[in-house]
């Protein structure tokens, strides 16, 4: 049987999530009336699955099978996906994103429904985390709750199946047969002691409007740190504002920065900051900059948005614990940096330059002369995948999901260090930066 997920022609871009789930990308309202209100192909059904916002929170979230292979993207409340199907006989089958491989198998052959399809029709399933699949109805109209679901955009490997029987990774394209998986993919088992106190922005920025230098498995590195935060370290999927490629624009650090974290953020609270994308120097000033998706080099002080700037909105806030985690570099030496035209690299001193409030430490992928790179075996950031590993493996997460910063630090510097300096004869010497050390 021949199952494809729908392609929205693809005038979609991955949107951040402001509603209910912010870790789930949005397709834009204009591509979610068309896909909604399209018309079957007369050779195929459309399966439309959804979830209801009566349902459970946002702390769970489902992956979906149809003949026991995994459909792209994973369902949130208010959420929805459509699979085009061949007529005939079909399984269908959702479990929690939170459980394990092996897991998988027993349910999948145990829990799912079984669903008739006919060319030209519609059909609709609405899914809860309080029953199976077997207590699942399918119906051939809209149901009400279906009209206030939002259309996610992809999963984070929108090309992927997972044939849970053989119990290996298939591509459904000839361009993904290559696709990278490691283990930091696969999320640890966790019992989530959830923070509603605890916010986070995490940004992943790959391609920029300047075409600037590709900053590789920025987008898909950031999506799996929101995944990290809402699965294992206890945040809420409405709490975490994931920002990627042209929904990253130097307004959108504004506005989130400045507006959303002051507004939400109350005492006591927890704040977890991740940036995976180009860093930039002010070449009159020396000071370092993040690069938006609409920043220039060459006017950076205008188009950029300083570390500087984000420091002073972060001590602002009232948190318990500010943590930064940048995956860039600000030399403008070549790496996830960026230079204006005619420029030459500067010397940034990222710990004598910078000012952080006593709440705030910083996690930088590099000293201030170094690049940031990527580690290309393992499909992330070379910073960025030691950071997950050390969440994952090391016993660095506290019950209350904080982070033992001192005990992460002692376990990723090193590995980015030997990885660095055996594969691409680099020097990357990551910074740990607090007030204590400033």
């Amino acid at each position: 049987m021949k199952i494809r997920t729908i392609n929205i022609m693809f005038i979609i871009i991955v949107a951040a999530l402001i509603n209910a789930c912010a870790s789930v990308p949005l397709a834009p309202p204009e591509a979610d009336t068309q896909i909604k209100n399209m018309p079957p192909p007369p050779d195929e059904a459309l399966l439309y699955v959804y979830r209801d916002y009566q349902f459970a929170g946002c702390a769970v979230m489902f992956n979906i099978y149809i003949d026991e292979n995994r459909v792209d993207g994973s369902l949130g409340v208010n959420n929805y996906l459509v699979v085009a199907l061949d007529p005939g006989e079909h399984r269908f089958s959702y479990v929690a994103t939170h459980l394990a491989p092996s897991e998988l198998p027993s349910y999948l052959s145990e829990g799912f429904l079984p669903v008739h399809v006919n060319p030209g029709n519609k059909y609709y399933i609405g899914i809860s985390s309080q029953h199976g699949p077997t207590r699942t109805k399918m119906v051939t109209a809209p149901p009400k709750g279906f009209a206030n679901c939002k259309l996610i955009y992809k999963s984070r490997q929108p090309s992927t199946v997972v044939a849970t029987k053989k119990r290996e990774v298939l591509s459904s394209t000839a361009e993904h047969q290559q696709t990278i998986r490691s283990d930091v993919d696969t999320l640890p088992a966790a019992t989530l002691r959830i923070n509603k106190n605890a916010y986070a922005i995490v940004i992943g920025i790959e391609q920029y409007r300047q075409k600037l230098p590709s900053a590789d498995y920025a987008v898909s590195d950031a999506m799996l740190v929101s995944e990290y935060l809402t699965k294992v370290m206890g945040y809420l999927e409405e709490n975490v504002i994931l920002l990627q490629n042209e929904y990253a624009t130097n307004v959108d650090f504004v506005k989130y920065f400045e507006k959303w974290l002051p507004n939400n953020v109350e005492p006591g609270g927890t704040v977890f900051v991740y940036f995976s994308g180009h860093g930039a120097p002010n070449p009159k000033t020396g000071d370092a900059y993040l690069v938006p998706y609409d920043g220039d080099p060459s006017f950076i002080a205008q188009t950029g948005y300083s570390l500087k700037r984000m420091y002073a909105a972060l001590g602002k806030l009232q948190a318990k614990e500010i943590v930064v985690a940048l995956d860039s570099c600000f030399s403008g030496a070549g790496g996830r940096s960026v230079l204006a035209k005619g420029a030459r690299p500067l010397v940034m001193n990222l710990q004598s330059n910078t000012v952080l409030s006593k709440n705030m430490t910083v996690l930088s992928a590099s000293a201030g002369d170094q690049i940031s790179s990527t580690y290309d075996d393992k499909g992330h950031g070379l910073f960025t995948y030691f950071l997950l590993k050390g969440i994952k493996n090391e016993d660095v997460v506290n019950p209350d999901g904080s982070i033992k910063m001192d005990d992460l630090f002692g376990y990723l510097a090193p590995q980015v260090e030997r990885i660095a300096r055996k594969q691409y004869n680099n020097e990357q010497m990551p910074q740990l930066i607090d007030a204590k050390k400033n």
